[in-house]
């Protein structure tokens, strides 16, 4: 069996890419070790914090509850403030995950690789699947840890542009289609925020893993980060079928080879 390190951006970035890929590597005995660069403390802030909660308190025991729905056997946090979305005044915070020093963090990161013997690790493609600024240091930061480690295989966590573009068409052509209004406002081919669209296309993309199986557990490990709202309410309202059709795939470029995206596996 293999050690899988999957490295994000904020609580409940785990689930929502590679959730799936975590319940499947769990599932057939492979060690996932997920580690987390920031504390996700410019996420949404729920109103029901208890008196001296915070928001990063309440978002650690939620990553907590989806790494044991995920199965994932430890959690590691590297210590970086949240730097909040693109343009935000705490981009500008030293301590933020977007200006770290790559190699100070990169050599915390292949610390945890190395003590692990990881066979793969997870990453974000090189703009961070949508630009956000903790997204594109983590694609940075990782790429520079496993080349520190040795770490051979590296898997980059992206969203298939073409993919999405074409449900986006279908769920338009139809008026009846569940979840209209919410896809009428999601463009693939837009700007999004560093004024790429998102993702990749499915040409440069190597690996279309099905994770359908582990639908279930992926979507119950969304559900663990009730605070964010935005993040889990439209999944979750999905019926079952829907939430497989949409998140039942998910996408990665491995470094070293070339696309388009084929149906298989990070383990094969």
């Amino acid at each position: 069996m293999s050690t899988l390190v999957c490295f994000h951006a904020h609580p409940d970035d785990e689930c929502l890419g590679s959730g799936g890929t975590i319940a499947r590597a769990s599932a057939e005995g492979h060690r996932v070790v997920l580690v987390v660069a920031t504390d996700g403390a410019y996420g949404e802030a729920p109103g029901d914090l208890a008196p001296g909660e915070s928001l990063v308190d309440r978002r650690f025991k939620e990553l907590s509850s989806s790494a044991k729905v995920l199965g994932i056997a430890r959690v590691e946090m590297l210590g970086y403030k949240d730097s909040g979305m693109t343009g935000w005044p705490q981009n500008a915070d030293p301590q933020s995950f977007m200006r770290a020093d790559v190699e100070t963090a990169a050599q915390k990161l292949a610390a945890i690789l190395l003590e692990e013997r990881a066979d793969a690790v997870t990453i974000y493609d090189w703009h961070g699947n949508y630009g956000h600024p903790d997204h594109i240091a983590v694609h940075k930061v990782g790429m520079r840890a496993a080349e520190i480690a040795g770490t051979p295989n590296i898997f980059q966590m992206t969203m298939n542009r073409d993919f999405f573009r074409n449900l986006r068409n279908a769920v338009m052509a139809n008026p009846e289609m569940q979840h209209r209004k919410a896809m009428e406002d999601f463009d693939p081919d837009a700007p999004a925020d560093d004024g790429n669209p998102i993702g990749e296309p499915d040409s440069v993309i190597t690996h279309s893993v099905d994770v359908k199986k582990y639908c279930r557990q992926k979507r119950d490990a969304i559900g663990c980060h009730a605070s964010q709202t935005s993040d889990t309410s439209f999944r979750l309202n999905m019926s079952e079928e829907v939430f497989a059709e949409v998140f039942g795939t998910e996408w990665f470029i491995k470094v070293g080879e070339s696309g388009p995206a084929r149906n298989r596996w990070l383990f094969e």
